[in-house]
């Protein structure tokens, strides 16, 4: 398998060459085109003619071997929804389960068993009534049977693995117990992938739990620390039995560096969880690079530096064989920017993300969304039993990724200065394809991209593209979208896929400013 991929991608070479351009010139690009393309087809006919003649070595760019991370698994694209967004997005009657939310849902692991998490910060605020139990002073809501029943249509419907939140912070075994209990019998244990006891364990003893005559009062006390985490998180860990467990579920750069002994001693977890976001309205200057504005957003260091940060824990989880996901992740951690987390801007992000972080070796991740939420993927509402959805930007990002990266495609490793002004990304499927994204996230500099081949094959093109950076609406996937609302989850409109012939062993790619492109080779 190795040899052959090694000869598939050996001849690949790509040249990146600076050019000037609109948002606006990149609407029209469609059909079938020659490597000497006209404007109308693949960008301005100055930029594609001699190609091959005038590539400097400054502009090359390479496509080489497979990185030293495993292929991307079954599922790397799932979300993670709030137990109180379960019913405004799927219904509330189990028969009827919201369509346009499990198509929604399929078209990031299409083919696969999508990896679902419940939890959030409502893990911590959520339980399964337990009968001669007073109700926890931090709880604010309780699972019904109504609730359960939607769940697990909604399991059946997508045939989803499942990581369920199991409350920490009420401090009660019989609680987590009985959770867990509940969930199995209503999902089965097949469809758990683990139960993961609390959320952000880090902010117990300095966060609010709940108030107390108008109090404050949090969960633990203000000496609260990992080590006093870990004992009760083994103690909740001894009750459930068989059932496979997740943690420690923390964002926290701190604790997060206490993942190898805690892997070390909890022997009965199966599967590492930790939480990223690149940016934080709250509490944070203005000045701050994890200020959210669209540039921070952009920034090397809320894709590239997101991943570098959980790198190295890759190895301390697959040391312990134990997977890595990071199952809450977006793109504001904390208050409100939807000037930033509903533009075009999070579309980009998110696809150089799940690149960046699949690069690094990570099993798979979870995006976080819930209907209040300002980066939120999507909204719904029901009319006459009829649903319709509204998809936002970074959705469209999301899909794309699925589309670049089936699974068990290995990330190949790019080389050469003309990486410069461009995100690229390459992966190898088990198809025999290579699949090449290659993002432009300025708002003014368009690029072209020259890649030389030994095949005369015809390759394809899409497109990532909206007016603006900034741009809340009229985001295109291949030159479909799910318009102002959809009541498929399917992207419509007429599909624009460039069929782009090379010429003398050259493929010519054109990407416009605030646009992105994927670019299939046979």
């Amino acid at each position: 398998m190795a040899l052959a991929t090694a000869a598939l991608i050996a001849p690949l070479m790509l040249a990146g060459c600076g050019r000037s351009g609109s948002g606006s010139a990149a609407g029209s690009h469609r059909g079938s085109a020659s490597g000497a393309h006209s404007a109308s087809q693949n960008g301005p006919v100055t930029a594609q003619a001699n190609v091959s003649a005038t590539i400097a070595p400054s502009e090359l760019l390479t496509i080489g071997q497979p990185k030293p991370v495993q292929p991307i698994r079954p599922g790397f694209v799932g979300l993670s929804l709030e137990y109180t967004a379960i019913e405004p997005y799927a219904g509330t009657d189990p028969s009827a389960v919201n369509p346009v939310l499990v198509q929604l849902i399929r078209n990031l692991a299409p083919g696969q068993a999508p990896v679902l998490r419940i939890g959030g910060d409502t893990t911590d605020w959520t339980w399964v009534p337990v009968s001669d139990m007073s109700r926890p002073r931090g709880i604010r809501y309780a699972l019904n049977t109504r609730w359960l029943n939607v769940t697990r249509a909604l399991t059946r419907a997508l045939g989803v693995r499942l990581i369920m939140g199991l409350d920490l912070e009420a401090n009660s075994l019989r609680l987590a117990s009985a959770e867990a209990q509940v969930f199995e019998t209503t999902f089965g244990r097949r469809a758990i992938e683990a139960l993961e006891p609390g959320n952000e364990p880090e902010l117990y003893g300095s966060w609010a739990w709940y108030l107390a005559n108008g109090i404050p009062v949090a969960g633990r006390p203000a000496d609260w620390d990992f080590s006093a985490y870990t004992q009760n998180f083994s103690s909740v860990a001894r009750t459930l039995h068989a059932l496979p467990i997740a943690g420690p579920s923390t964002g926290s750069d701190k604790w997060i560096a206490y993942l190898s002994p805690f892997l070390h001693d909890e022997l009965r977890v199966s599967l590492a969880t930790l939480h990223r976001y690149p940016l934080q309205a709250c509490y944070t200057p203005l000045s701050s690079p994890k200020y959210p504005t669209i540039a921070h957003l952009l920034s090397p260091s809320a894709s590239l530096g997101l991943a570098s940060s959980v790198a190295g824990n890759v190895a301390v989880a697959h040391a312990h064989h134990v997977q890595l996901r990071i199952d809450e992740i977006n793109t504001n951690s904390c208050g409100s920017a939807p000037q930033v987390t509903g533009t075009f801007a999070s579309a980009l992000w998110a696809l150089d993300t799940m690149f960046a972080l699949a690069n690094v070796g990570i099993d798979g991740v979870n995006v976080h969304t819930y209907p209040l939420a300002d980066y939120r993927l999507f909204n719904f509402r029901q009319s006459a039993g009829s649903w319709q959805g509204r998809v936002q930007p970074e959705y469209y990002g999301l899909m794309m990724f699925a589309l670049a990266a089936p699974p068990g495609s290995r990330p190949l490793r790019l080389s050469g200065p003309g990486k410069a002004g461009l995100r690229t990304w390459a992966t190898s499927g088990p198809d025999g394809r290579v699949r090449t994204v290659l993002i432009d996230d300025s708002a003014t500099r368009a690029r072209t991209v020259v890649i030389r081949s030994t095949t005369n094959r015809p390759a394809t093109l899409i497109r990532l593209q909206a007016p603006s950076l900034s741009s809340s609406h009229g985001i295109t996937l291949a030159g479909q979208s799910f318009g102002s609302t959809t009541s498929t989850g399917l992207l419509a409109g007429t599909e624009r896929t460039i069929t782009i012939k090379p010429a003398s062993g050259v493929y010519s790619v054109y990407v416009p400013p605030a646009s992105a492109a994927l670019l299939t080779l046979p």
